[in-house]
């Protein structure tokens, strides 16, 4: 929910402004009949690209407002790299990196000596990569690039530091059926991507209990070299003096041997059908539907952007106004197509709605879906639709480091360079046509897994009008005695 308000906020805030900005003369009394002016065009900085003999490749990004620099490093060694029987390896031996200290410095001094400096070292793992992030003051920043690069390449793994992160995800793990919306999109992701896939699985008492030390330095062993990182630099410096940086820090660091980690797989196709996961201790029911999305270099990604404005992605598309406001169904509702970068994202619509209500919640958002086709979008909508996408564009590269935070990942992924600066080109090309046959190649209701999650008494119709239900267990085991939560962590 707070991203969903987040994003509603950003796509809100431009037209706010707009409308205070006008002048009482041009005031109207509709407001569909309030016209804009073309957005001013403006630049989106390139950051100048340079790779070192090892193989790192180094994005830097000049921004001369504060004296401050952060660095950014994103390395291929995410959780979807983990094996099936360690599950959550690269996400606590990742946490270790930044606690556990280096060679140099153990945890407690690295704080220490951070904190003294109003610096920062972070560490998080996502499906994809490792990113490793430092924010320091420019006067500190050769002496904590040189830190940085110790955590990077000669991390400790202390032992205690470990036991102390497992714990933290022991405890994660016995709260993970506590709130709906973590069961709901867990359950569905799995269900879409399939329980054999790296994109579906969920860590389990058994899979962190595997998890060794000598573990953690085998998957930094393997993961962590120059030539399958890439570093980014945004802040107060001259490009000279940071690639004078990078190589004193980096420079030495021995490129890997070339061998290759095998890429996440997933299910081509989900399984058609209604899965059901009972949670009694809720007065409502979370309803999501869907199944595999696309790729962010697919064709039709512009499209899609424009059919995810109109479908679910603002407080006037059609299922907010249709489901929420006129008919009075969802607490929350939402869909889109979704893309990722690496793999195919998940197209879904969702809601969450009282118990009483979940067939008619079901209902509803089949009917959103294949009114999409029925009724397409109509030129005024995807105008509307475009307008809103351009508008908030502008928070995506309104500061140096989002612009770097995006071109990291572009460069990870192996996408052009110039990916940001193509994006309102693209945005403005896109036609009604392409929006109707976009949602209808990618909005398949009749190839939909549906997943209802919440109590098994009190609905309005029983889930197999539906089509066969398919239990999904979400009942978690007692783990061992040595793995429960220990008190203080």
């Amino acid at each position: 929910m707070t991203r969903l308000m987040t994003r509603l906020m950003r796509h809100a805030l431009p037209l706010l402004l707009t409308i205070l900005a006008l002048p009482a003369a041009a005031q109207v009394d509709r407001v569909d009949d309030i016209r804009f002016p073309p957005l001013a065009r403006f630049d989106i900085p390139q950051p100048q690209r340079i790779e070192l003999e090892n193989g790192m490749v180094v994005l830097l990004l000049e921004d001369h407002e504060l004296p401050m620099v952060e660095a950014t490093a994103l390395v291929r060694a995410g959780s979807g790299y983990d094996p099936a029987d360690k599950i959550g390896l690269a996400e606590l031996a990742g946490r270790v990196l930044r606690s556990g200290g280096t060679e140099r410095m153990n945890g407690d001094q690295l704080d220490e000596w951070l904190e003294s400096r109003a610096a920062g070292i972070e560490v998080a793992v996502a499906e994809d990569a490792a990113r490793v992030t430092l924010n320091s003051l420019k006067k500190d920043f050769p002496e904590a690039l040189r830190i940085y690069a110790d955590v990077l390449r000669r991390p400790a793994f202390d032992a205690q530091k470990l036991e102390v992160e497992r714990n933290r995800a022991i405890a994660n793990v016995s709260r993970q059926n506590d709130d709906l919306f973590p069961i709901l999109f867990r359950e569905f992701q799995e269900i879409i991507y399939g329980p054999e896939s790296p994109y579906g699985w969920t860590e389990t008492y058994a899979t962190l209990g595997a998890i060794r030390r000598e573990d953690a330095v085998a998957w930094h062993r393997q993961m962590f070299h120059p030539d399958r990182t890439i570093l980014g630099l945004v802040g107060d410096f001259s490009s000279e003096e940071a690639v004078r940086w990078v190589r004193e820090a980096f420079g030495d660091w021995p490129r890997g041997t070339g061998t290759k980690t095998a890429a996440p797989a997933w299910r081509d196709r989900v399984t058609p059908g209604i899965y059901y996961a009972e949670k009694g201790d809720i007065p409502q029911s979370g309803i999501i539907m869907g199944h595999l999305g696309v790729r962010r270099d697919h064709p039709d990604y512009y499209a899609l952007e424009v059919v995810n404005q109109v479908l679910g992605n603002n407080s006037v598309s059609r299922l907010f106004s249709n489901i929420r406001t006129k008919k009075g169904l969802a607490y929350a509702v939402a869909g889109q197509v979704g893309t990722a970068w690496d793999h195919p994202g998940m197209a879904m619509v969702f809601m969450t709605t009282k118990v009483e209500t979940t067939g008619a919640g079901i209902e509803a958002l089949l009917e959103e879906i294949r009114n999409l086709k029925a009724r397409p979008p109509s030129e005024a909508e995807v105008e509307a639709a475009k307008r809103g996408l351009l508008d908030s564009f502008i928070f995506r590269v309104d500061a140096p480091r989002r612009v770097l935070g995006q071109q990291l990942a572009a460069e990870l992924h192996g996408y052009p360079r110039d990916l940001l600066s193509r994006y309102r080109a693209g945005i403005e090309a896109v036609t009604p046509a392409q929006v109707r046959d976009a949602a209808a190649r990618h909005l398949r209701p009749e190839e939909f897994a549906i997943l209802v999650v919440g109590p098994n008494q009190g609905q309005d119709k029983p889930l197999t009008t539906f089509g066969k239900v398919t239990p999904v267990d979400i009942t978690l085991p007692q783990p061992p005695e040595r793995l429960r939560p220990k008190s203080g962590h």
